[in-house]
């Protein structure tokens, strides 16, 4: 023992079995894991680093403090390995999904809706959020949201509907959706506490479905709230323009509520002023600007492929039925689907090979983030900080509430995640409460199941780039976004938990 140091302990006392310099009393892990973790956040949260570099600079650094030495490496490549089949399960997840969506799988979706809805502002309002809600399966916000925004906004605009409705609606189905195993929290749950997402995600599908039910049915409200606000709108008297063929994109358009939009014929749409005083103004739609990517709505991209709809189709039940039944791995299911789309739908190399890099941007921001995290879990670990933080809660958590563990999670994932990414709750506080959990009997599996339901919360924050995405994309200030979808977020979340409560997904005491 190094006289110098008497607290230190011998490498080879370190109980990971790893080369470590020094192992620090209890007391000192404590301390360098929640420190770690807060510098961790505050560099995320702070935009001074990316979640990417953050994720490697940091515990690399605090590793080092808490005596990792030459075993630093090993503890990193071991988290990493048990990382790879989720970010395989990412890459191709998003890879499938971003072909239907290239081929049109989704169009006739589009088509149908925008042809039933009509002018009732209540059945554009559900329409909005069926939608969102399918394209949601492709677990990335940006896209449902380039989507949905692209295919309804302007119908919002012709009947002078408020588009913090649009907003609300979509960001609200895309929040309840985002448990999907492929969509991001339940994937770095299971990241962070080495369990396969399936394990998580499926007893959570009852949770999943009232929480869409609750979502459909604030919708539907909005809907007959605005339905109420502004009346029908007589298309007898609409312009030659009215069908209103294809997503376009309007600029300098007054949005508020009120507004009623008269389509006239070419380019030109009047906003005639509604009550509450709004004025009249003009909007132009650009029919060449592309600012909202509606070449993924373009009748006439080349990636089309009308033909082999039906086969799409059923290829894309089969990977969503496999996945349920869990009989082969995640990851395993998406790369043959995947593989099967490119070979079926680009039988030419150049086409396979245009569509693969056409996606690698999605890809390679997610993949590479799931992988650096490897280095964080590593250094919890193999430095036994886990289980030094852990212990050290579960010293200073009332006995009394220990049992009650996992709901307090589920409560506290609600905030959290809102004032915190992703990344900072699942990588840094997780762990550490799912730690102090097995203390009491709850195993990690139901600790991730609870953390995931705060996720419609989640969605709505600031620091979510796709939330920021929408209300740009549909002129809404982000204030007024908040101010109609948080609280029904809220209530989501809590059904969410209290279903998974009721059927047993979730604990609600130990």
């Amino acid at each position: 023992m190094n006289a110098a140091a008497p607290f230190l302990l011998p490498a080879a006392q370190a109980d990971e079995g790893y080369a470590t310099a020094f192992v620090p009393p209890e007391w000192v892990l404590v301390a360098l894991g929640f420190t770690m973790v807060l510098v961790f956040m505050a560099l995320i949260m702070t935009r001074r680093l990316t979640p990417m570099v953050a994720l490697i600079i940091v515990p690399t650094v605090f590793g080092l403090f808490a005596g990792a030495g030459l075993g630093l490496g090993d503890m990193i490549i071991d988290a990493i390995a048990s990382m790879a089949p989720t970010a395989a399960l990412l890459m191709f997840a998003i890879m499938y999904f971003g072909i239907m969506i290239d081929v049109g799988l989704f169009d006739p979706l589009i088509r149908a809706i925008t042809r039933l809805l009509g002018d009732d502002p209540a059945k554009v309002v559900l329409g909005t959020a069926i939608l969102a809600g399918a394209v949601s399966l492709d677990g990335d916000g940006s896209t449902t949201f380039i989507i949905t925004t692209s295919a309804m906004l302007p119908i919002y605009l012709r009947l002078g509907m408020s588009p913090v409705v649009l907003t609300c609606v979509a960001g609200l189905m895309n929040g309840t959706l985002n448990i999907v195993p492929w969509g991001g929290p339940t994937v770095r749950a299971a990241t962070a506490l080495g369990l396969q997402p399936t394990d998580i995600f499926v007893p959570m599908l009852p949770s999943l479905a009232a929480g869409l039910v609750i979502a459909l049915t604030f919708a539907w409200f909005l809907g007959l709230s605005e339905r109420k606000r502004i009346g029908s709108v007589d298309t007898s008297r609409l312009g030659d323009g009215a069908s209103f063929a294809g997503p376009r994109i309007f600029r300098g358009s007054d949005t508020k509520p009120g507004a009623r939009a008269t389509l006239r014929t070419g380019n030109i749409v009047t906003l005639a002023g509604g009550h509450r005083g709004v004025p009249a103004a003009t909007a132009v739609v650009d029919r060449e600007d592309t600012a909202m990517a509606d070449t993924m709505l373009d009748p006439n991209r080349e990636t089309l492929r009308p033909k082999l709809i039906w086969f799409n189709l059923a290829l894309t039940l089969a990977v969503m039925v496999l996945l349920v039944l869990d009989v082969f791995p995640l990851a395993y299911v998406f790369m043959v689907g995947a593989a099967i789309a490119l070979v079926v739908n680009f039988p030419k190399l150049k086409g396979q090979a245009d569509e693969i890099v056409a996606h690698a941007p999605s890809i390679v921001g997610v993949v590479s983030m799931v992988l650096a995290a490897g280095v964080l879990v590593g250094v919890l670990n193999g430095t036994g900080m886990v289980d030094a933080m852990a212990t050290w809660i579960t010293t200073v958590i009332p006995a009394s509430l220990g049992p009650f563990l996992a709901v307090i999670t589920g409560i506290l994932s609600i905030p959290f995640t809102f004032f915190m990414s992703n990344d900072a709750f699942y990588y840094g506080i997780l762990p550490v409460l799912a730690q102090s959990a097995e203390h009491f009997g709850i195993a990690p599996v139901e600790m991730a199941r609870a953390s995931i339901t705060g996720q419609p919360v989640h969605l709505q924050s600031p620091l979510v780039p796709a939330i920021l995405l929408l209300v740009s994309l549909a002129s809404v200030n982000l204030g007024d976004h908040h101010k109609k979808v948080l609280w029904r977020a809220t209530i989501v979340s809590l059904a969410m938990l209290a279903v998974g409560v009721m059927v047993g997904a979730i604990p609600l005491m130990a």
